[in-house]
Parts: C-alpha cells; structure tokens; sequence
C-alpha cells in the first residue's frame, strides 16, 4: 500500500439519501495518520467516508456558494442583499466576473475538497488491505464513488475543462491540465455505475443516511442528459422508477418542511441538524430570510421566473408559485405575513430553504434543520420526459410529465390553506396531450423551471440548453454572452498554484 498522510480535522455526517428514519453519524476529532495505520479496522473506514460528506452541508452560506452559481447567475435570481454587501455575489449577477471572484473561488474550493475526501477512502482502500472487512471496503469504495461523481458533476458544469484527480496525489501530480468536458464526463459514468452495482437501496439503523443505489442511478440519469444521451438517459430514469422506492409526495411542500423532509421523494439530500456542536445547522436559513426577521435578505426571485408560472383560464396560479415565493400576491409567508419592505430589491423573496419563526427563531436564525434536496423523484420524472421526447418518443414523455403536473394541481386536494380546497381550479395545470416534439420541448423546459425552481438548478439547464435559448432567457442579464460566460472561469487560486493550467 503506498504511504501517504491523511489528516482529518472533524469528520462529521449529515446527509440522508433515501426515505426512513435519518441518524447523525458523529466521530471525535482526529490527528494526523499515515494511511496504512489510518484504514486499519472497519469503524477507521467509516469515519473516512463520513467526512466525504461533509463538503456537501450548506453551515456557511458563504463558502457553499452553488445557489450563486446554479441561480443568481441565471434568470431566476437576483442576488438582493444591500449595495455593496457580498460584491462578488453581484458580480455573479452582473456577469462582471474575474477569475479571483469570491463565488467562483468558493465553489471550486469546497467541491475540489470532496473529490479530495474521496480518493482518500478509495486510495485507502486498495486490493491488498485485510485490516478492513470486504464488506465495509466495498461499501465505502460505492460510497466514495457516488460522492466524487457528484462533487465532478457541480465542478464540471460549473468551469467546463477541468483537472481530473482520482487518487491522493503526490505535490507533483497535483499539477495537472484541464481535461475536456468529455472526459471529466466520462469518470462521471464510470463512478456512478461502480456505485450502483455495489450500493443497497437502502440503509437501516446506525447507516441511515448513507448515499444509495437509487441516489446513484438518478445522478447517472441526469449525466446522460447533459451529455445528451438522451436513450441512455430515459432508460436509467426509467431503473430509479424501477426501483419501485420512490414517489411524489402528495403535497410539493413536504420537499421543503424540516418535519416532512424524510420523504419518499428525497433521492438525494444534504441534511442539516439544529443545536448541534459542532455546528451543523442549514446556515441558508439566515441568508435567504429578510433583515427584518434576522436574516440577510439575499436571494431574490425575478419577475422573469414569477412569470413562468402558469394560470389557469381563470387567473389561478399554479400552487408552486405561492410554495416557491413571497410577494404581495402571495402574502403567505409561513407564520408571518409578508411585507414589502422586505423585498429591497424585488418584489418577492424566496421560501425555499427557509424555515418557520415557531421552528427556528430569530434568535437562532442561521441554524436551521431543513434539509438541501439535491435529487428529487420529480427531477428523475422531467429527466426521462426530456430525455424521451428528445430520442424520438414524444408520447412517452408525456406520463412523466404529467406525473408532476398532476401532483402539483392536486395541492388542492390536500393542502387546506388554498382558496377553494377539496376542488382543483377548472383548466388548472392540465395534462399536456401534444406530441409534437418542438411543442412539447418547450413544454417540459417550461415546467422544469417551475418545479425546481430556486433550488440551484437553473444556470446549468440555462447553458445546456444552447445558445439561442440561453441568449434569451438572459436577454436581461448585464454583460452575459453565451460564449464567454457558459462556464464560470477556473479560480486564479488554482492558477496561481497549478502551472499546467
């Protein structure tokens, strides 16, 4: 086994990935270990893995800066906030961006840790290494795997061209080009399928909480889609749903309720705990909250994405917009009121992600327990209808699709807050019936934007889109050119220090 030294600061997990009874897997802090002494027993295999999730908790919305990256950069989302407060952020906004930029500095940063955390479990699990039981390294390895895909996948979307690291690394291989898309791609595929073949579907007791075969085949779905392997991709949607695991909820806001965030259709979710030392509370609680109310007031929905939403030939609005935003049409703000003082610069302000005052008081505003739902079944369901229309199958998409249009009508059938419950609004959300596939195209974009939206998703469906989409969808983004600015630029931390960039 080679020699290397691995020093863990505190490894510490709080993710769940499938649908039972999550448990916190705490372990004490450690010093520093050469590997062959580190990986020398099951539990020492464990508490390695638990800390490859650790890059993934949003206990700083600062340093995890991806609803920069993946919204605020699109047309979903202003960055809000006052003049001056987290330039970088409105650099971000404007397209004004350097490659020492603070967002693009951040995200690099903390996925890169990931992938780093990973290929220490995989480098410190070799063939030859008895001490740990079969059983555990194979798990681990999965684990492992599935992580540094998910970790690549953010990077990759987020900068395009980018190194390629896939074991601890001596000074001298870190220094390392950037790889073509298509290869960073490529590791992708070949990590999660690793994963599926050997993760469960699903966990019990103390492993509660651990990355799953489902949370694997979904990521590996979403892989396909953005290489446009649009068969691939439709068919292993198709195995998520196989599983016969996973449904959507009957109410869209059990997705975004810390007391319903266990869920049958969380896939893949970052878990945050309140009160726990060390901290592990959803620090985003503060920052997307108003400043009147202890937060600080970032995070802005845009008119553009407010107009997404469809009515009905009446005027009623598609539930998910009053479940996604505030404003003073959707005064609904929880257990207060909103108020439009609140939004300095817009007219609405975001609910996901935030959590009730009689949950988490201003007091202890950024230590919420509400979970960052990375993969939902709904995103599995839009995938395989994008990716089936696109393949040629115009009439297949329209079940999925249908799916999460009927689950988010039928809100009228269970949520009793809504005007006129019991009865869905005449000609609200309709099933789609078209087969033409340019119609429907537009369609399914169409509906994926309001099912995910604010969840960190829309820059990247922006840009895979293509040019002639993305130019105007952000027609009313300052300095945003779809040539120049469809990856963000590889930080000048890393340029500074890697001379083969």
């Amino acid at each position: 086994m080679k020699s290397y030294t691995i020093i863990f600061i505190i490894l510490i997990i709080t993710v769940a990935t499938q649908t039972s009874c999550k448990k916190f897997l705490d372990q004490p802090v450690l010093g520093n270990y050469e590997a062959a002494d580190f990986f020398n027993s099951d539990a020492n295999a464990q508490t390695a893995i638990n800390t490859a999730y650790v890059p993934l908790l949003f206990t700083d919305g600062g340093s995890n800066a991806i609803w920069v990256l993946g919204d605020v950069a699109s047309d979903d989302a202003i960055k809000g906030g006052l003049d001056g407060d987290q330039a970088d952020f409105q650099n971000i906004n404007d397209f004004n961006i350097i490659p020492s930029n603070s967002a693009v500095e951040a995200v690099w940063k903390r996925y890169y840790d990931g992938v780093f955390k990973c290929n220490v479990v995989i480098s410190g699990l070799p063939d030859d290494n008895t001490a740990v039981s079969q059983p555990v390294k194979t798990s681990c390895i999965g684990q492992a795997k599935f992580l540094r895909a998910y970790y690549y996948f953010i990077l990759t979307n987020c900068y395009g061209n980018i190194p390629l690291h896939l074991k601890v690394e001596t000074p001298d291989e870190v220094q390392s080009p950037a790889l073509p898309q298509e290869q960073i791609y490529a590791q992708i595929e070949s990590d999660l399928n690793d994963a599926a073949a050997v993760l469960p579907t699903s966990w019990s007791g103390a492993d509660d909480g651990r990355a799953t075969k489902g949370a694997a085949l979904a990521l590996l779905a979403k892989t396909y889609l953005f290489e446009q392997k649009w068969q691939q991709a439709a068919t292993t949607a198709q195995q998520v749903e196989a599983l016969g695991i996973y449904n959507l909820t009957h109410l869209f806001t059990d997705n975004f309720n810390a007391n319903t965030k266990d869920n049958s259709e969380a896939i893949f979710s970052v878990w945050h705990k309140s009160g726990s030392n060390p901290f592990l509370g959803n620090n985003l609680n503060q920052w997307f909250a108003p400043r009147d109310l202890n937060g600080y007031g970032f995070f802005y929905p845009t008119q553009s994405l407010v107009d997404n939403f469809e009515k009905s030939p009446d005027g009623v609005i598609d539930p998910r917009f009053g479940y996604t935003m505030s404003g003073t049409d959707a005064p609904n703000y929880y257990d207060t009121t909103f108020q439009p003082s609140w939004a300095i610069t817009g007219s609405y302000i975001s609910k996901k992600q935030i959590q009730p005052l009689s949950e988490i008081p201003t007091s202890i505003k950024g230590d919420g327990n509400l979970n960052y739902e990375a993969i939902r079944f709904s995103d599995v369901l839009l995938t395989e209808a994008e990716a089936l229309n696109e393949s040629g199958n115009p009439a297949g998409a329209l079940i999925p699709l249908n799916k999460v249009r009927k689950r988010a009508r039928e809100s009228y059938l269970y949520d009793a807050s809504l005007p006129g419950f019991g009865t869905v609004p005449a000609g609200l959300l309709p099933d789609i019936t078209t087969t033409d596939q340019s119609q429907l195209r537009d369609i399914i974009r169409k509906e994926r934007r309001s099912e995910l939206a604010l969840e960190f998703h829309r820059f990247f469906d922006v840009i895979r889109y293509g040019s002639t989409y993305a130019t105007q969808a952000m027609k009313d983004v300052p300095n945003f050119n779809y040539d120049n600015d469809k990856f963000f630029p590889i930080p000048q931390s890393e340029r500074d220090t890697n001379h083969k960039l």
